[in-house]
This record gives C-alpha cells, structure tokens and sequence, in this order.
C-alpha cells in the first residue's frame, strides 16, 4: 500500500505537502514551505525517516497488543 504526496500551495507563496492513504484517508500534513525546494526536500525526509522511525507513547495510555 503506497500513499500520496501532494504538493500544495498557499496565496502566501508557500508550499505544504499532504499525505494521503490509497483510500484517501489524511494522515499528515507537513509544516510550511518557503520554497518547492524545500517542501520536496521535506517529502524525501519523511519518505526516508518513517519505515525505520520509532513509535514513542506520549499520550499516557497503553497502546492495545496487536
């Protein structure tokens, strides 16, 4: 399953990216942008970061087995 990454831009002349999962779900949006450069650059961060990334609970409760 491979999501989506749009690249959108604002009337400030800044980008952001939205991830989207094939069934459309939104699953992040990325900060701000000054540049397409930028936002491309963040696109490959997370790209590269996210399958080796560690899940760390912050929300005070246990997560379900499973």
């Amino acid at each position: 399953m491979a999501g989506t990454f749009e690249i959108v831009s604002t009337e400030e002349e800044a980008f952001y990216f939205r991830l989207t999962a094939d069934d459309g779900t939104l699953v992040a949006v990325s900060p701000r942008f000054k540049t397409l450069k930028g936002v491309v650059a963040g696109i490959n961060a997370v790209r590269e970061n996210a399958a080796t990334g560690l899940v760390v609970n912050r929300s005070r409760r246990e997560l379900a087995p499973g």
